[in-house]
């Protein structure tokens, strides 16, 4: 996973820390292992946000409140991007452009913000480039060669 900065949107984060996720589960805790390894991982606040509702609600078993703020604590050493009001509008023109959902749109503008090389999640059409980021699904089917 080398090349820059990897944005990791919140379906990623929360595979990678519900052990009830099966092989997503697995394979999203590789793509953030390798992340820690390389220093290059990036989250936003949203993320951050998204995840704790998730763990601590919407999974099949959630955490303690006080557990999923000890792994947001960790994260805390990532690169965080804090959406502001230009992120917003930033979110708002590529909504539009892009015709995504405004809330993906905003993952794509922190995303930028941090000049990361790509972003992973399942959210999006993986290979595309979305404001010259390149999406990745590591759940996808590789097709063989």
């Amino acid at each position: 996973m080398n090349g820059g900065k990897v944005f990791i949107d919140t379906n990623i984060l929360v595979y990678g820390h519900d052990v009830d996720a099966g092989q997503k589960h697995q394979i999203a805790w590789s793509v953030l292992v390798e992340l820690w390894e390389h220093r290059t991982g990036v989250l936003s606040v949203q993320v951050l946000q998204e995840f704790y509702v998730t763990m601590t609600r919407k999974v099949v078993r959630p955490l303690p409140p006080n557990k999923v703020r000890n792994i947001i604590q960790d994260y805390s050493s990532w690169d965080i991007e804090i959406n502001d009001s230009l992120s917003v509008l930033a979110a708002s023109r590529i909504e539009e452009n892009y015709r995504i959902s405004f809330w993906d749109a905003l993952i794509i503008a922190a995303a930028s913000k941090a000049n990361a090389a790509k972003i992973i999640t399942e959210d999006l059409q993986p290979g595309q480039i979305i404001e010259g980021i390149l999406i990745e699904n590591p759940f996808a089917i590789k097709p063989s060669p």
